[in-house]
């Protein structure tokens, strides 16, 4: 494995001494890259799949259901924020794997944390945490992932990725919901013990959980119960009745519609209100409410710090708990290390899930949320220590090279470009959206939206939807001000282009 890395990162070493140090970022923080080597821009040499992505489209195929698949990648040249496919195309890429490439590919100090003996034994020897973690385990979760807990939660539980973090999550709000109902006893009785195993109540509690309409959280059965994005996701799978609430749907420019925009605050909260009354009056009480702090697949839908302090407040006041999942918007992409540190909210939520940037799957808890007895949260691997030891490596470069003012001025460079094509191209786009770099825009159509994603991949941007009509960028940290002109370049040219 040590000889693998070395032959990896020998490369990227060659083209460090070319440009005068080692220590790249340190060298490099105030240049136009963070990453030595990496490309000045795009390069497109075939239609984009090409015939080597078809091919092996073709052969996956034939194994499994791979209609989903854009492109292949070829990671050993691909590198910073440039993708490079298997038929040699350069890639900007300002989607990193759906929002999970928090310094781009190939970054060095990542690579060199494979050169540690120790390092290649835990990836080597992976343990079931739940039951035989490896002694360095509790000073890792102290080092790394409290480190930067959302302020005031000081208890984690880690997994495999988002939609078991959510998964796990309910569990635990369902399991701190009952243990109150029983008056903090954490004995049960026969009749519960009983019952549960042929899923019947006491022992299976009728309970729900409150989302909302456009919501993404997962695709495990239970997360899938409130996941409202798209319809491919849920049909024909059995789901709970839950309650499900309107998430504000915005006008924009949002300075020029402040009243509208208040008015929608407060139509989606009494909602919210009326929603927990119905479901206690039909005798599924909401013991949760699980909410993104930016709608990501349902098309980058934002609410005002207000929308979630009152959500907060009205979840308190029912006696149920806040769920913020940060698996999209976690880790660094809207300028701070949490969305929900931009809203001023009456202390922390009372869980906070996360994977993606964050490497490894898992949630920030209140003590509270932790069950009495073991198991009761529990699978073989309960995340994995060779992505904690990527995360450490991710967060020392972070404060190292002051990425997330980095991810500021990026994103105000972004937005600033995005908001002029909305005055400049009316017709194709509008209603530009975000925070930091975690950015959208909205076009008339889906076979608009659709066609622009398409022609800047022609152009070398690889870029995505969500929603029905919006393009979202999720690029790498480690977008600078240059990559950001890149890109409005070439949206710009793919936008004059469009009849």
């Amino acid at each position: 494995m040590a000889q693998i890395c070395k032959k990896l990162i020998s490369p990227l070493k060659k083209i460090n001494r070319l440009n005068g140090s080692v220590q790249v970022t340190h060298t490099l923080r105030a240049a136009s890259t963070l990453v030595a080597g990496e490309p000045e821009g795009p390069t497109v040499k075939t239609d984009i799949p090409g015939p080597k992505s078809r091919q092996l489209v073709a052969e996956l195929n034939a194994l499994q259901q791979a209609g989903a698949v854009q492109l292949f990648a070829d990671y050993d040249h691909s590198l910073g924020n440039y993708l490079v496919d298997v038929d040699g195309n350069v890639l900007l890429d300002v989607y990193t794997q759906i929002s999970s490439m928090p310094l781009g590919y190939n970054h060095p100090e990542l690579l060199q944390r494979l050169n540690d003996p120790h390092n290649i034994k835990t990836i080597v020897n992976r343990p079931a945490l739940g039951v035989f973690p490896g002694a360095d385990w509790p000073a890792k979760l102290r080092d790394v992932l409290l480190q930067v807990a959302p302020p005031g939660l000081k208890h984690v539980t880690t997994m495999m990725c988002g939609s078991c973090s959510n998964e796990n999550a309910l569990k635990n709000i369902f399991i701190w919901y009952q243990h109150k109902q029983r008056g903090g006893s954490s004995d049960f009785s026969r009749e519960e013990t009983e019952s549960c195993m042929v899923n019947q109540s006491p022992g299976s509690p009728s309970l729900s959980v409150m989302s909302f309409w456009g919501a993404f959280h997962g695709r495990t059965l239970g997360a899938l119960s409130t996941t409202h994005s798209k319809y491919i996701h849920k049909i024909d799978i059995p789901a709970f009745d839950w309650p499900i609430a309107s998430f504000p749907q915005y006008r924009y420019p949002l300075e020029e519609n402040k009243r509208e925009n208040d008015a929608e605050d407060k139509r989606c909260l009494a909602e919210v209100e009326d929603l927990f009354a119905q479901f206690s009056k039909k005798g599924s009480p909401v013991a949760g409410v699980i909410v993104e702090p930016i709608q990501s697949e349902g098309g980058d839908n934002e609410a005002s710090p207000y929308f979630f302090q009152e959500l907060q407040r009205i979840a308190k006041k029912n006696g149920a708990a806040l769920l913020m999942d940060e698996v999209q918007t976690g880790g660094g992409p809207t300028g701070k290390m949490w969305c929900h540190e931009h809203f001023n909210l009456d202390g922390p939520p009372d869980v906070v899930t996360f994977s993606k940037k964050m490497q490894l799957g898992g949630y920030y808890h209140k003590p509270d949320f932790k069950p009495p007895q073991p198991y009761r949260v529990f699978n073989t691997w309960m995340g994995d220590p060779s992505k904690l030891l990527l995360l450490q490596g991710v967060l020392e470069v972070i404060r190292r090279d002051a990425l997330l003012d980095l991810v500021q001025k990026s994103g105000e460079k972004l937005l600033t470009g995005l908001r002029s094509f909305e005055r400049e191209f009316p017709q194709l786009v509008h209603s530009a959206r975000g925070r930091g770099t975690f950015l959208a825009i909205t076009c008339p159509s889906t076979k608009l939206r659709d066609d622009l994603v398409a022609r800047l991949k022609k152009k070398g941007v690889q870029t995505g939807g969500c929603g029905e009509l919006s393009v979202r960028l999720r690029p790498a940290l480690i977008f600078t001000p240059k990559h950001a002109d890149i890109f409005l370049d070439k949206f710009r040219q793919v936008l004059k282009e469009t009849k």
